[in-house]
């Protein structure tokens, strides 16, 4: 890399982080008591530091994970690095919306508040497979998912917002692959077309409906007059198990350049803390961050009229439970 190229990943933004911030840094001298937060994916990647630093700045966050074994050692270790830190563990597969379902239905029965939602679990650039409700498995695990989740503990943010005077925040958790969906951007009706399907693509599709969701979302919520933000971010660039499915040649690629233009996960973590956590933030909502500054998506996620038809489809999709009626096979 260059030194030019060297100098501009290091160049703060008019927040005064850039890309080599840390998330301790971009939320250092914050206090995050009394704020409870929800950490999808928080047993592995960024996900886990995003936990950490949330809890070493006080607050109490519920770790969403598939697997309650890791996250149980993740809570572990989280508590001895950072003492008094309040953590618990709740079992969550967002591929699976029976799972999240109950995983809302027991956030609600005890009775938590919810200050913070932050989408961050995904997958990444995988084989055609379909999830346990019949829809491709990008969509359903990096869109559906979390667009179900928050559609059902959305009536929990708003109380928390109201009884506690304090500013909600939805974060979701895209990427600049956005750019790279498909040409028509969603391909509503050719969700499951297994012959026609491109894993990047697919990925890519998925993050620009991360996007949109938290476009519309905040449309609505103003509409509701409720203090609660909506916004989306990518994290940067970083080798965490995301890419498990790369083949061998584009792994070893990928490792070539690595300490030239990959960010080391609590790098990684920094926006989406940032984000979450920032009294620099205070108010803003409906934009898109990167490198813990605002920064400009692809004209489509932009496009209002786009983000209510992907709202329509993704609320046609949870109500049909199985997706078959509304998707090709």
């Amino acid at each position: 890399m260059n030194k030019k190229k060297m100098w501009f990943f290091g160049k703060k933004g008019a927040s005064g982080f850039s890309a080599r911030s840390t998330a301790e840094e971009v939320t250092h001298g914050v206090d995050g008591t009394g704020l409870t937060a929800i950490v999808t994916g928080a047993s592995s990647g960024i996900g886990v530091e995003t936990a950490r630093v949330l809890a070493l700045r006080g607050v109490h966050v519920v770790m969403a994970v598939r697997n309650t074994g890791s996250g149980a050692k993740v809570k572990e270790d989280i508590v001895n690095r950072v003492p008094g830190a309040k953590l618990d563990v709740m079992e969550l597969d967002l591929s699976s919306m029976d799972s999240v379902r109950k995983f809302a239905s027991d956030y609600k029965s005890s009775g938590r508040p919810l200050n913070l939602l932050i989408n961050n679990a995904g997958i990444m650039a995988c084989p055609f497979m379909l999830s346990k409700d019949n829809v491709e498995l990008q969509f359903a695990t990096n869109h559906l998912g979390h667009f179900l989740l928050t559609k059902l503990l959305l009536d929990t943010m708003k109380n928390t917002s109201r009884e506690s005077k304090r500013e909600g925040r939805i974060v979701n958790l895209s990427s600049e692959a956005h750019r790279y969906s498909y040409p028509e951007g969603v391909r509503f009706d050719k969700i499951n077309d297994k012959s026609s399907y491109s894993s990047i693509r697919a990925y890519g599709q998925s993050k620009l409906c991360n996007i949109l969701h938290a476009n519309e979302l905040t449309k609505q919520l103003k509409e509701d007059g409720v203090n609660i933000t909506a916004n989306s971010l990518h994290p940067g660039a970083i080798m965490t198990n995301l890419g498990r499915y790369f083949n061998s040649y584009l792994a070893g690629a990928v490792g070539a350049v690595a300490k030239y233009v990959l960010k080391t996960v609590p790098q990684g973590a920094a926006t989406t803390c940032y984000v979450a956590l920032s009294p620099q933030v205070t108010g803003v909502t409906g934009e898109y961050f990167l490198d813990s500054n605002i920064a400009k998506p692809i004209s489509l996620a932009k496009d209002s009229e786009l983000a209510k038809k992907v709202w329509d489809f993704s609320t046609k999709l949870t109500e049909s439970q199985s997706g078959e009626s509304s998707t090709s096979n």
